[in-house]
């Protein structure tokens, strides 16, 4: 069907009806939603006559008429796309279908609200209104005949029918709301967690009712917000004449005045469905702050500057469990249906309402082998957002505003799929996965990046220190990202939409030593992924068939084994940029083999976790590429006290060492004084540590020495004071250092030093006073005493007071 550009709003109406008709039987999967279409456009056939003929009397359509002519245009060039997409590709559409039909509602909605029944004289009276409608004052503009105004889209909803699991969170909400001194709360979740409910459910609450009375106003915003509409509806709302905007700053001024009005008594808007990229609409609403106005945002973004927000999380397993038992409708007849059975089916809804909903309808009435045989498909591989198109419609949504706004987040996004189900991801893997990738050199771009897929509330950082540090150093090794399992459902389908030998991502999970079957048969002769993960149990006995990877960069082992073998294939792996080894045992793994490593010419980064550095020590290494390593609760004491290791032969060129939480390191060896071309140092959480190398003034190209909560290190060499391009110095939570080098003064460089918790440090060296470049020293109250009578002589320099805030987390630490 050819479009006509600019076509009349009947024809391209009838165009719309019969592009609607010709595909809903044909695309299954989106039936729902053109149904939903369809239901609109019979809403709209009676009035399109009517139109019609105000289209010839006016010599065009009003403007509101136009919007719709506009929206069906991109309606029936949407559905013919949809048509003729491939089978994987079509189910993407399911979300736009939905934009379109939510759209459709919404402009028949706004011609129903102006009584557009009668159109030629509702649009003749608004071609006229300026000459026609006399100048009112803005204090008249909103009257209180609670009987005139229109129920327009601007009401409440009605109370939902369903609210399982929300009267804490409604609790917890309205005490954020209305703490003094907060105008705007922002509650936050995936797609489909109950957001809207909940503030639905806010707005029919009794205390609520009583403290706003009728001055409630609900907004759906939806992803492309009309601020235009949003002013005209809140005027309907309050039955008051409808205001012409003929621009922005037109809108702005009535919305002030409609606030100024409104708001002299207590007043509460919430505006739902806010995207990402509509702060233009909160900062509008957000100038005008009262005491008695407060906004409530649901979104599926944080928008932090906006103010604190509020998450509201996924159901218990009682909750799910009774929301599931109603949406399936088991009340009278769940002696058909066995607990146990019910109970897998929610298992694998993850506690997402959304998810359980859909799930449970789908369910209702049907034979119990209907029920066993969808428990039988998940237990296979199979996904929930396989089977339910509106559940997947809906958190894709999410990720494909994403891809539109910032497709390399949305990359960054489908990475967090390819580790192992609830264990959390440490974010000094993903900085270094996405240095070599994306070319994200800097490890602050990483933590943005995952900062911002937070506050979209597609992943969760969690930082699990046991002091809460509001000054970032870029030390990150706490850093860790959860995210929960249907949006790590999403990012695998994501994954694998193209066929096995075209994807750029290969996730391999094995059981035992049952390899997938295309990997048996040699089924292919190479892949080309860039990104390869696989994931061993405690069976796998590290017997491993060939496979050719010529284009991975990037190769992530996980395995559970005491014994573990890389395997053979990784000498093949030419253009490999980053290895990342990770043990789940509670101690660590021997790794046999390592020396495969030496043969792969581009390897730059290697982190190891849980690996006994002795096994790995036992042959020569030399891997002349590498510039950074990360051992990461490795037992590394023996493998480099005795030193086996020739630092200098096996990382002629490291740029950067990082050991943390090393428990039985005593002292590192002397022979890492010779990596010259070392920049970054970081040793932390080893507690063991007692001392430094007395030759480490030789890393004359150190501009980085990290020893945080080294407990156990008494002293710093003093041949420290040839470091002459040291940068930064953290010494922080050092407990047993008295003292600073005398000839500290001679580190020319140091811009940045961090000594807080040095609690037995009493006295400062003379020489901090030659610090010419010290910026900003990091430091409690004990410590910033000491700096006091040299204060005089650094006039540049910044003292920054941490006060200890504890908290617990840190007791979860990584080893969970």
């Amino acid at each position: 069907m050819a479009i006509i550009c600019g076509a009349s709003l009947a024809a391209t109406f009838w165009m719309l009806c019969d592009s609607v008709k010709q595909v809903k039987n044909q695309i299954l999967m989106s039936k729902p939603q053109l149904g939903d279409i369809k239901s609109t456009l019979d809403s709209l056939q009676p009035l399109i006559k009517e139109m019609e003929e105000c289209e010839k009397e006016l010599d065009g359509p009003g403007e509101e008429l136009e919007n719709l002519r506009v929206k069906m245009e991109e309606g029936v060039e949407l559905i013919q796309e949809c048509s003729k997409a491939g089978s994987f590709k079509k189910y993407k559409y399911g979300s736009k279908l939905v934009e379109l039909s939510k759209s459709l509602k919404r402009l028949l909605g706004i011609l129903n609200v102006q009584g557009i029944r009668d159109v030629k004289k509702a649009l003749v009276s608004v071609r006229n209104i300026e000459n026609q409608v006399e100048q009112i004052e803005g204090k008249c503009l909103i009257h209180n005949n609670q009987s005139e105004k229109i129920a327009g889209w601007c009401a409440v909803p009605e109370h939902p029918t369903i609210t399982v699991g929300l009267d804490v969170p409604l609790r917890e909400l309205k005490m954020k709301l209305f703490t003094d001194g907060v105008s705007m709360v922002i509650l936050t979740a995936p797609g489909g967690c109950g957001k809207t409910t909940l503030a639905t459910k806010l707005c029919q609450d009794a205390e609520i009712k009583d403290k706003f009375k009728s001055n409630v106003f609900f907004v759906t915003v939806s992803k492309k917000p009309n601020l235009f509409l949003i002013v005209q509806e809140l005027y309907h709302r309050a039955g008051a004449k409808v205001p012409e905007l003929q621009s922005e700053v037109t809108a702005v001024s009535w919305l002030q005045q409609f606030l100024k009005q409104t708001g002299q008594n207590p007043m509460l808007l919430v505006l739902d469905d806010v995207w990402a990229g509509s702060e233009f609409i909160l900062e509008k609403f957000d100038e005008f702050k009262m005491t008695n106005y407060k906004i409530l945002v649901t979104s599926r973004s944080a928008f932090p500057r906006f103010g604190s927000p509020y998450y509201l999380e996924c159901l218990n397993n009682a909750d799910a469990m009774a929301l599931f038992h109603h949406v399936a409708s088991l009340g009278d007849r769940s002696s058909y249906i066995s607990e146990d059975l019910s109970r897998k089916i929610v298992e694998r809804c993850m506690g997402f309402p959304l998810a359980i909903t859909v799930v449970g309808r789908s369910l209702c009435g049907q034979p119990t082998e209907i029920w066993q045989k969808r428990v039988m498909e998940w237990s296979k591989g199979s996904s929930v957002l396989e089977t339910e198109h509106d559940l997947c419609n809906c958190l894709q949504s999410s990720l494909d505003d994403l891809n539109e706004e910032k497709p390399l987040l949305g990359e960054c996004f489908i990475d967090l799929g390819l580790f192992p189900e609830d264990k959390r991801i440490p974010a000094a893997v993903l900085i270094d996965m996405w240095a070599e990738l994306y070319g994200i050199h800097e490890d602050i771009s990483s933590i943005v990046n995952l900062y911002e897929l937070t506050s979209r509330s597609l992943a969760n950082l969690v930082v699990t220190s046991r002091k809460d540090n509001k000054y970032s150093d870029g030390y990150y090794s706490e850093h860790f990202v959860t995210q929960h399992d249907m949006l790590r459902e999403l990012a695998i389908q994501q994954m694998i939409q193209k066929p096995l030998q075209l994807r750029k991502r290969l996730m391999i999970d094995i059981c035992g030593d049952n390899l997938p079957m295309w990997w048996k048969d040699q089924k292919y002769q190479y892949l080309i992924a860039r990104l390869v993960s696989i994931s061993t149990d405690k069976e796998f006995s590290s017997i491993w068939k060939n496979l050719e990877l010529p284009e991975a960069e990037v190769l992530i082992l996980n395995f559970q084994t005491k014994y573990y073998a890389l395997p053979e294939f990784v000498e093949k792996m030419n253009k490999l940029k980053t290895l990342i080894l990770t043990s789940y045992r509670t101690s660590p793994t021997e790794l046999n083999n390592f020396q495969l490593a030496n043969s792969i010419p581009s390897l730059k980064r290697i982190r190891l976790e849980r690996i006994s550095i002795p096994s790995i020590s036992r042959y020569p290494i030399q891997l002349k590429s590498l510039k950074k390593i990360s051992l990461f609760m490795c037992s590394i004491g023996q493998g480099f006290g005795n030193g086996s290791m020739d630092m200098s032969e096996a990382f002629p060129n490291l740029v950067e060492m990082n050991i943390d939480y090393c428990n039985d390191l005593v002292e590192l060896p002397p022979k890492l004084c010779d990596l010259i071309q070392l920049k970054k140092l970081s040793v932390t959480n080893s507690h063991k540590l007692s001392a430094l190398p007395e030759d480490i003034g030789n890393l004359v190209n150190l501009e980085l020495l990290r020893l945080r909560c080294c407990t156990d290190l008494s002293e710093l060499p003093g041949s420290i004071r040839n470091l002459k391009k040291l940068n930064l110095l953290d010494i922080s939570d050092c407990f047993s250092i008295k003292e600073l080098p005398e000839d500290i003064g001679e580190l020319c460089s140091l811009e940045r030093l961090n000594m807080r918790q040095c609690s037995r440090l009493n006295e400062l060296p003379r020489t901090v006073v030659d610090l010419e470049k010290l910026k900003e020293v990091t430091c409690d109250e004990e410590t910033e005493v000491l700096w006091e009578p040299y204060l005089p002589f650094l006039k540049s320099i910044q003292l920054k007071v941490v006060k200890e805030d504890i908290n617990l987390n840190w007791l979860q630490k990584a080893h969970c």
